[in-house]
């Protein structure tokens, strides 16, 4: 049975990199895909990992109708085995919608890559449709590290190298890149909580952690 299936876990965990292999596996294998995707760090229309791969790609803007697409696509010839998403959080909640719709009517697999959680720890609006909608949701099981060693499980925006949590939802950036700009670093919940992005850490004072003490 088709199924929409909802790939997800921190920046730098390797979905973009899982999303480019089945294109790969079953481009060998004969099968077509739709590939969609969202300010990906290469550019409109592309679909990249952090490895050096990219490929083309179809740019999900807001007023774009997946379903519509999709069928126009096959309306017109075109052979469509199944779909891959990337970037899926960035997506609005009606175009969640629209994937299951390509499940459901079309009996088209979706695979959708995307994270779940902001630099707030606030969930995207797509990712939490996708939660309530996907049939089936994979964890990906590269773990990306947070600075001090322990597994990352936050996502942390930084401007200069210093960690921020107010402003606009989607702002891209990337994972490493110059600390004067907008950057992504993923953290584990202790850091992420103390705001101590590896930058903040490197310049802070090396002292061992204690316990709070109330006085009196």
């Amino acid at each position: 049975m088709p199924e929409l299936v909802f790939f997800s876990g921190t920046m730098d965990c390797g979905k973009s990199t899982l999303a480019l292999q089945i294109a790969h596996n079953r481009s060998a294998r004969g099968l077509h895909s739709v590939i969609f995707t969202r300010e990906d760090r290469a550019g409109a229309g592309k679909l990249s990992s952090r490895l050096g791969l990219v490929t083309d790609a179809v740019e999900a803007a807001p007023e774009l109708d997946l379903y519509a697409f999709v069928v126009e696509q096959m309306s017109r010839g075109g052979k469509v085995d199944y779909i891959i998403v990337d970037e899926a959080q960035f997506l609005l909640t009606d175009q969640i919608d629209q994937l299951a719709r390509i499940v459901d009517d079309l009996a088209l697999d979706v695979f959708a890559f995307g994270i779940t959680t902001d630099f707030r720890t606030k969930l995207f609006p797509g990712s939490q449709r996708l939660i309530e909608l996907a049939d089936r949701i994979e964890t990906l099981q590269v773990e990306a590290m947070c600075w001090c060693g322990a597994r990352a499980t936050h996502n942390a925006r930084t401007v200069g190298g210093v960690m921020v949590v107010e402003g606009e939802q989607v702002v891209v950036g990337d994972v490493g890149g110059p600390e004067e700009i907008v950057g992504y670093e993923v953290l584990c919940r202790r850091h992420h909580r103390r705001r101590m992005t590896s930058a903040t850490a490197r310049a802070a004072v090396l002292s061992p952690d204690v316990l709070p003490v109330t006085s009196g």
